[in-house]
């Protein structure tokens, strides 16, 4: 965090570390007390004590609330926290009569003079090797609760110099605790001797070597990005620890321990450290402010707080942005200048610690490689022949070795960035090589990242800058929007990869036949590049990819597949997820909007690493399969392939009869059930489900003319779901009105998840519904979880006593948070028989089950439900029919009772 200010250090290290006056005095003079009126053996009055640094404490934190305040204020009114401890400290050190037998050293991050409102004192009892009387383990006891009892969090250690040296020597941490020591009051010379031993015995290099990586570890913790949408302004990359280790590495280097020393001592420009005590001091007021605005020691920008905290930097919510958002673009933009900087700077330490011998090889004129890095041949390359800014990424993915960036060239590049304007981005040279990058056959992603984090990419791509730290409140998303393209990318990349073709073999099996792979690339860089701006983000992102074919001469049928897929990439989700995919209608209308094999698949490349680019959470094998029904019945529609029902029914009949012999079942055992059933159930079943559900029903069904029993119990079967997540259950039973709505409530209160329903009657009165369901139990064996719910489910409905309540499941922070309005769509088909219920709504456990309950209570039919769960975000669409939906009144009844239910 860098040193106090020079005029700080005498007076923090001064024999009373706050002032002329001993501390006591100072004490006893604030609060009215002189001398005579308080007996010398008279002790400090704790309460006294503890309230006025209470109220001092107070006062500060209302000074670091102020929106008005200067950033770099708050250093101001951090060391003067640390003062404040420092005085409470003191007083009780001398209330005590310690005096100069000891010394009282703050370390860690009190050790820097300044203290955060909600972090622990940390302070060491350094004692000499041989104690004085007066210095019992039971009155050091008694000081450390004093401490506690005046209002100081103390964090305390008590220790001799050799002791300090030997676990120093041992731990890290504590070496780099000790590193940042002040004395705050006791015995100078006690403390001088520890400082000229404790240097003595630190190893630059090897100090070095183990911070360096106990950031790396840190970062990846944090899965090294500084874009997650709740990040820790400490802890994660580009967050103020970053900032502290390079000042650690320094100081025990004797190379500086404030920022304008690393200027004097060459390892960083004075513009480098202007901007870094700029970023600094953004980044410590946004901890500071936290902590005041949750009233505890809270690092993490959660949602709970980023509203709160925004306000307090003045910023109000608008109709485009959110008063949240622009907090944390601001926070984003400091921790990418932070990272940018901490790069060049450890180089730079490497350097002066450990000079390389490694020779420069010449690549050509303009740039070397140095210990498999690119370095510039001169400091002003980019100054003089900007042309040379995106050559080095070329230069990056073309090298052999090459594994990143030198110093030099980072900083030359961080230094040329305002060269990169308008005529840089309209130079055709540079479209050229732009263009050359994208059709490289290694290292696109990574080249195009660290264009991203070096700020290149944004300036090159005006369109991209806007949307560098744009967060996304659609609670599936879990990456900034510049972070998810590149991660769209990237899986994209993945395709045309053999050592990742086991991750989908479909796509990858696509992708080996598809001859210009850049024409996704391009597509994935632009999908969402008009997010946050406001009106239809496809529509104004293909107006961008047209305007960026345009300049880079992408011929017109090129250009033309790019624009349609950044206009389109939503398209196929939506129909696979929330329209019913047996329909021959729907396969028609969509295969008519796509046009082409060729168009299809590349949208369904896109579509798929688009997904997979949100959030781990939002795909699963359930919408895996459904993208991939949709993909092959579209394509058999544009090879001239019309859904013919009556021939794929056949077909689907033949393949399970192979299925059925398989097994060894009876040659017509299936006939019973089958003509029980119609056309609509063997378009909506695969031969995979037909067949398992005639081997495991048709025993059971009861023969023709016998009439109907209501009280025929009713059959459950399930099975490990063939997609590969959670289980497939049938249900067989006498139809009844409230029979789904049951199913639902023994789902939602054994915790499962009902990702797809497909609902069907049978001609003889049965109910055949089929579920696909998750969970998040996973018990030893999966035929546990298997008899669970084959007995749990048949009992619930044999039971026919009152529906249970839904569950109340706890709300997430992040839905809380950034609620969604809960919306409701029902119309019609052409023939207004059937309705498509089509609802959108924050997640909770028992929402669907609430649902459920109101199309009972209005006795409607359910055919079709396709549940989609966006992160926690739900889109469930249900086709269902009824007479109550013939009438207005009846459908609005129907609407208000959902959106109390969504909103309950």
């Amino acid at each position: 965090m860098g040193a106090h200010g020079a005029g700080d250090r005498d007076r923090l290290r001064g024999p009373h570390a706050v002032g002329r006056q001993p501390a006591a005095a100072r004490f006893r003079q604030r609060h009215g007390l002189s001398p005579r009126e308080r007996p010398q053996a008279v002790k400090v009055d704790i309460a006294s004590l503890r309230d006025a640094y209470r109220t001092h404490k107070l006062a500060l934190f209302d000074q670091l609330r102020s929106a008005r305040a200067p950033t770099r204020s708050v250093h101001t009114v951090l060391r003067q926290l640390a003062a404040l401890a420092d005085e409470t400290l003191a007083a009780l050190w001398e209330d005590a009569g310690f005096g100069s037998s000891a010394a009282l050293v703050a370390v860690g991050g009190f050790g820097r003079g300044e203290l955060f409102p909600f972090s622990d004192v940390d302070v060491l009892l350094l004692l000499p090797e041989e104690h004085p009387d007066g210095i019992a383990p039971g009155r050091l006891e008694a000081f450390i609760g004093q401490c506690w009892d005046a209002g100081l969090e103390i964090g305390s250690s008590v220790r001799t110099v050799d002791e300090c040296l030997a676990e120093a020597a041992k731990d890290v941490t504590v070496q780099t605790s000790l590193l940042e020591s002040r004395l705050v009051i006791g015995d100078k010379k006690l403390y001088a001797g520890f400082r000229k031993s404790f240097f003595a015995a630190i190893d630059p290099q090897a100090f070095f070597a183990a911070k360096s990586q106990e950031m790396r570890h840190r970062h990846q913790k944090f899965d090294n990005t500084p874009y997650a949408l709740e990040p820790n302004c400490k802890e994660s990359p580009g967050g103020l620890r970053d900032l502290q280790t390079i000042l650690w590495m320094t100081k025990a280097a004797g190379f500086g321990s404030r920022w304008d020393d690393l200027a004097r001592n060459g390892l960083a420009t004075a513009f480098e450290a202007q901007q870094i005590k700029r970023n600094e001091a953004l980044l410590s007021l946004i901890r500071a402010r936290l902590h005041v605005t949750a009233n505890r020691r809270e690092d993490r920008l959660v949602f709970d707080l980023q509203t709160a905290v925004a306000a307090t930097f003045g910023y109000v919510g608008e109709s485009q942005r959110k008063a949240s958002e622009a907090l944390m673009r601001r926070y984003y933009w400091a921790a990418k200048a932070v990272t940018q900087l901490n790069q060049i700077l450890l180089l730079n330490i490497a350097e002066r610690l450990q000079p390389q011998a490694d020779e420069a090889t010449p690549i050509n004129e303009r740039f070397f490689e140095k210990g498999g890095l690119i370095e510039v041949a001169s400091d002003d390359l980019y100054l003089k022949n900007p042309h040379a800014i995106l050559e080095t990424f070329l230069l990056y993915q073309k090298t052999i070795g090459v594994n990143g960036l030198s110093a030099r060239t980072l900083r030359a590049l961080y230094n040329a960035r305002h060269v990169m304007d308008s005529r840089f981005r309209n130079d055709p040279v540079n479209h050229e090589t732009f263009m050359r990058m994208l059709l490289q056959p290694r290292g696109i992603t990574h080249a195009l990242r660290l264009m991203n984090q070096t700020s290149v990419l944004g300036r090159y791509l005006r369109v991209f800058r806007s949307i560098v730290g744009q967060m996304q409140h659609d609670l599936f998303h879990v990456y900034t929007v510049d972070q998810h393209i590149l991660m769209v990318l990237r899986n994209v990349r993945r395709f045309f990869i053999a050592e990742h073709a086991h991750e989908y073999p479909l796509c990858s099996q696509l992708a080996a036949g598809w001859d210009k792979p850049w024409i996704l690339y391009v597509a994935a860089l632009f999908h969402d590049i008009a997010k946050g701006r406001g009106g239809d983000h496809s529509t104004l992102g293909a107006r961008d990819v047209r305007r960026f074919c345009r300049q880079h001469g992408i011929a017109r049928e090129d250009s033309k597949l790019i624009e349609f897929l950044v206009a389109e990439h939503l398209v196929m989700s939506q129909v696979a997820q929330k329209q019913d995919l047996s329909d021959p209608e729907v396969i028609g209308t969509f295969a008519q909007r796509v046009g082409s094999e060729r168009y299809l698949t590349a949208l369904y490349l896109l579509t798929i690493a688009d997904i997979r680019g949100t959030s781990p959470r939002v795909w699963n094998a359930w919408k895996g399969k459904l993208l991939e029904d949709l993909y092959r019945a579209a394509s058999r529609a544009l090879g001239g392939h019309m859904p013919d029902p009556g021939a794929e029914i056949e077909a689907r009949k033949r393949e399970a009869l192979v299925q059925l012999a398989l097994h060894a079942e009876p040659t017509n055992a299936h006939k019973a059930l089958w003509e029980t059933l119609d056309v609509g159930y063997f378009m909506r079943h695969d031969a995979s489900e037909i067949a398992w559900h005639a081997k495991q029903l048709s025993r059971h069904v009861p023969p023709a003319g016998v009439p109907l029993d209501p009280r025929a119990p009713p059959l459950v079967r399930a099975r490990l779901s063939p997609v590969g997540e959670g289980l497939q259950v049938v249900v067989y039973t006498p139809d009844q009105a409230d029979l789904f709505v049951r199913i639902c409530g023994y789902f939602d209160q054994s915790s499962f998840s009902i990702l797809d329903a497909k609902v069907h009657t049978t001609s003889n009165g049965f109910a055949l519904d089929t579920f696909q369901v998750v969970t998040t139990f996973v018990p030893e064996h999966y035929r546990d979880l298997i008899n669970m719910v084959e007995a749990g489910l048949t009992k619930t409905l044999s039971e026919a006593g009152p529906l249970p309540p839904p569950s109340k499941g706890r709300v997430s922070r992040r839905v809380r948070s950034f609620p969604i309005k809960p919306r409701i769509s029902l119309l019609p088909d052409e023939k207004a028989q059937r309705w498509l219920l089509s609802i959108s709504a924050s997640d909770r456990a028992g929402l669907l089950y609430s649902v459920a309950r109101v199309l009972a209570r209005h006795h409607l039919n359910l055919q079709l439900a396709k549940v989609t769960t966006l992160g926690e975000r739900i889109e469930d669409t249900f086709l269902i029919s009824g007479p109550e939906l013939q009438g207005q009144r009846a459908q609005l009844a129907i609407e208000t009772e959902l959106l109390e239910a969504l909103a309950s």
